[in-house]
């Protein structure tokens, strides 16, 4: 299917700045060098509703479409802190708006976040990050983005005095924190806005994830179509295999949870550990269930395991003596059920939890783990 490509009349005259905004059938076109910014009214995470003219005494205003889950957009998540306070005192206002439709969005595409992009989930993000900006909610109906076109997470609009579009594209050209940028695209547009100046570069690429237009969300229902398809499997382990489990001679994080079809809490908490393995399974992670019940119940316990689509790796204990796996477990472990482990390749304990899990916080701990992490 033909892309429609968009060129602005400077690029046309100005071939040496080149910025192509590629579409699909289905995307809007971002919005073009000189127009006038769309009138919008979104509610942010402190729960105040904005408007274009809630802006109207600044100089200079920056949209900054970004998201929760998005490697890249995480990995800017600072330098756009940094801008509004640079640029606090220069009359510049700094806004930041989520486009995405938080139901159009995977489980796997959430491999380097532990929230996703609903708007509870971005009030949580902005009071971690303590975010110095308004952070705009935009999923419900994405009719301010539809109006802007932004390609990616991060996109930045730039609009001076009169609210027209002066510049548009990344916020600089380095995308990993830590690394120092050739090109500070965004700040240069707005050093040169703030001497009226025109905008030396008033395009740029951008790159980050793909906006999760609400037509997107066919791709999530196939996701979990695909999921319910994966086979389900239960074997048997010995106390030797468990201790070879805990050894994680792989170059992976383990994450294990010690269950039973009798544990109430179990049955409670096992769908998140799903989640989670469908969330994080493509990176260095892989997820280990270990059920204790009786081996005369296995057929129980693979049912079980089939209505939750735990397609992972799932052992039953192969050994009546249930205090000898509680010692080979974790000798801290006092026997209780449901019981956690986070392994570290080599061996080493990373967490360890008896009764249910926090799984806001568990899925926080893995993607802050060096091993995993949240850029790429």
């Amino acid at each position: 299917m033909k892309s429609k490509i968009c060129i602005s009349l400077l690029t046309m005259m100005f071939f040496s700045h080149a910025a192509f905004c590629f579409a699909g059938p289905d995307e809007p076109v971002s919005l073009s060098i000189g127009a006038a910014a769309p009138p919008f009214s979104l509610k942010g995470t402190d729960n105040k509703t904005y408007t274009l003219a809630s802006f109207k005494k600044y100089k200079i205003l920056v949209i900054v479409f970004t998201c929760n889950h998005c490697p890249t957009a995480q990995a800017y998540e600072e330098r756009i802190i940094q801008l509004a306070k640079d640029y606090k005192d220069k009359n510049v206002a700094v806004v930041a708006v989520s486009p995405n439709d938080p139901s159009a969005v995977r489980l796997d595409e959430l491999g380097y976040a532990d929230m996703g992009d609903s708007f509870e989930e971005m009030k949580l993000r902005a009071k971690q990050k303590k975010f110095n900006f308004p952070y705009l909610y935009d999923g419900a109906t994405q009719t301010m983005s539809k109006a802007y076109g932004p390609v990616t997470t991060p996109h930045v609009f730039i609009f001076d005095k009169e609210r027209k579009l002066r510049y548009q594209g990344r916020i600089d050209d380095v995308e990993k924190p830590g690394k120092t940028p050739n090109h500070y695209d965004t700040r240069n547009a707005l050093e040169e806005l703030l001497l009226d100046k025109e905008i030396t570069v008033p395009v740029t690429k951008v790159f980050g994830c793909s906006v999760k237009w609400a037509g997107k969300k066919d791709w999530v229902k196939k996701g979990f179509v695909d999921w319910a398809k994966e086979p389900v499997s239960l074997e048997l382990i010995n106390e030797q295999g468990i201790k070879d489990l805990l050894k994680n001679n792989t170059d992976k994080l383990r994450l294990i949870n010690v269950w039973a079809t009798w544990c109430g809490p179990c049955m409670i908490e096992f769908p998140e550990f799903v989640t989670i393995n469908r969330m994080y399974r493509g990176r260095d992670f892989e997820f280990i269930s270990i059920c204790l019940d009786d081996t005369s119940k296995k057929a129980k316990a693979l049912k079980f395991l089939e209505q939750k689509q735990a397609s992972n790796k799932n052992y039953l204990f192969d050994i009546g003596n249930k205090y000898a796996l509680i010692e080979t477990v974790d000798p801290k472990w006092q026997g209780a059920l449901p019981y956690t482990l986070l392994v570290e390749p080599g061996g080493k304990i990373a967490y360890a939890k008896q009764y249910i899990i926090d799984p806001a916080k568990m899925k926080q701990l893995i993607v802050d783990h060096p091993l995993i992490g949240r850029y790429y």
